[in-house]
């Protein structure tokens, strides 16, 4: 089964994302990336914050999933000593803010 599905996603473009990290943000990577107004102007960079939406991990107990009418994300570079907050709503990801992690 596991050779069946390994085959299975390197010759295709289809990624299995079973975690909720893979997940949200597989979501986050499919929406339309806008910037807020007081995000700090150096990370206004959409090639920038695609590495925190593809390799980052999300602190889901600093976030708040229950928010609405946008669930609010942290999510944690994975390289760097920062974190991105950002909300994810239905169509649309805003990037909140990026700070340093304590």
């Amino acid at each position: 089964m596991v050779f069946i599905l390994k085959k299975k996603s390197e010759d295709s473009p289809i990624s299995f994302c079973y975690l909720p990290n893979c997940r949200v943000l597989k979501d986050m990577r499919s929406k339309t990336m806008v910037f807020g107004e007081s995000l700090d102007a150096k990370y206004k960079d959409t090639l920038f914050v695609q590495t925190f939406l593809m390799d980052g991990n999300i602190d889901f107990g600093k976030s708040n999933t229950e928010a609405k009418p946008c669930k609010k994300y942290i999510v944690e570079h994975p390289d760097e000593s920062l974190a991105a907050h950002v909300q994810n709503c239905d169509s649309i990801l805003v990037v909140e803010r990026v700070e340093n992690i304590p």
